[in-house]
């Protein structure tokens, strides 16, 4: 006890706001997650079927247009709101994407949403961080679950930028990537300590500089540094026949500091539906062997054999509470660091 009072005291002489012993908790634990609404989903970003978005840290949503970031994004908000009935959503936009309406149709509670228009990397750094300083020096009883969102930081230019416009020059802007850097850099520390997550699109472009073109992200390589899990979208038709009925949207995890680096899962969005919470589990679990592919079929523990479209179209009947049980080690070992086969073993035990 001795040791652990003169540590403490140490602490408290540095004069460091974030600063604390093990024995306390330190600013990167992790309490618990936010449900994505994709089991599959979940399992890239945790490691677990019913984990999800870390709740204090920064996720980078990444693709090139269209891929669906916007529409991913407003999923996982429906899915905060719906589990916290306290909760609240802080959404800025900068590229004027959302409207009222699109809210509204997917079923999300508008009263505890707030929009804030931004249009460059300062407005949303001001305003962010004076939010969350609110937010740190309120009582713990007054704190309500919240949720940050940057839709998108592509879109946002700088001061420097919107004033070299306005009197016609047309000198690139060369401070904006050390901007990006310096807030994410301030606001990391910052959502940590007030345990607030926060969930930010971005634009992803071909990088030529090598033989074969790779994908980055806009804004210089300060996000690479600053977003604790960053996940790469791409994407090709649903088609029923010659019908297109949605989307199979490829999440690759570009990095991660819970789960495995470049590990892809693939998630369907259908236009009448919406996300398949379901879509995505059974290449997982026909790797691990808890089923297996008869001819075209999939052949379930129990001996339910069916086609892979019957399956997601009544995903219950066949994905019950005993599968997604037996299936919750299987998805540890396959996404989670260091996960050995006994550990496996104890896991499904318990």
């Amino acid at each position: 006890m001795a040791k652990t009072s003169f540590l403490s005291d140490l602490v408290k002489t540095s004069g460091n706001d974030f600063a604390s012993t093990l024995e306390d908790g330190i600013v990167s634990d992790v309490n618990g997650f936010i449900d994505t609404g994709s089991y599959a989903f979940n399992a890239l970003l945790s490691g677990s079927l019913w984990g999800g978005i870390a709740d204090n840290k920064i996720l980078a949503i990444a693709g090139e247009s269209a891929t669906g970031k916007t529409y991913f994004t407003m999923g996982i908000v429906k899915k905060f709101l719906e589990d916290r009935e306290n909760a609240v959503v802080l959404y800025f936009d900068s590229e004027q994407a959302v409207t009222s309406p699109m809210f509204q149709e997917r079923g999300i509670d508008t009263s505890r949403v707030a929009i804030f228009p931004v249009a460059t990397v300062e407005e949303f750094r001001h305003q962010v961080l004076r939010i969350v300083d609110k937010y740190i020096e309120l009582p713990k009883d007054e704190q309500k679950p919240m949720l940050i969102v940057l839709d998108s930081l592509g879109m946002l230019s700088t001061s420097k930028e919107v004033n070299d416009t306005a009197e016609g020059k047309e000198t690139k802007d060369m401070t904006r990537a050390q901007l990006v850097k310096a807030t994410f850099r301030v606001l990391t520390l910052k959502l940590g300590k007030a345990g607030i997550p926060l969930i930010m699109t971005n634009h992803t472009y071909d990088s030529m500089g090598s033989m074969f073109p790779t994908k980055e992200m806009s804004g210089g390589q300060g996000l690479r540094y600053a977003a604790s899990t960053i996940v790469f979208l791409s994407k090709r038709k649903d088609k029923d026949g010659t019908d297109v009925i949605g989307n199979i949207v490829h999440c690759k995890l570009y990095k991660g500091r819970l789960t495995k680096e470049n590990k892809v899962v693939d998630v369907n969005i259908s236009y009448d539906s919406g996300l398949n919470p379901y879509y995505g589990l059974l290449p997982i679990a026909e790797k691990h062997g808890l089923i297996k592919k008869v001819s075209t079929k999939f052949e379930f523990p129990d001996g339910t054999k069916a086609f892979e479209k019957a399956i997601y179209k009544n995903p219950k009947k066949y994905f019950t509470q005993e599968f997604m049980d037996a299936l919750e080690p299987l998805v540890a070992k396959e996404f989670k660091y260091g996960m050995s086969g006994e550990e496996v073993e104890e896991a499904s035990e318990e």
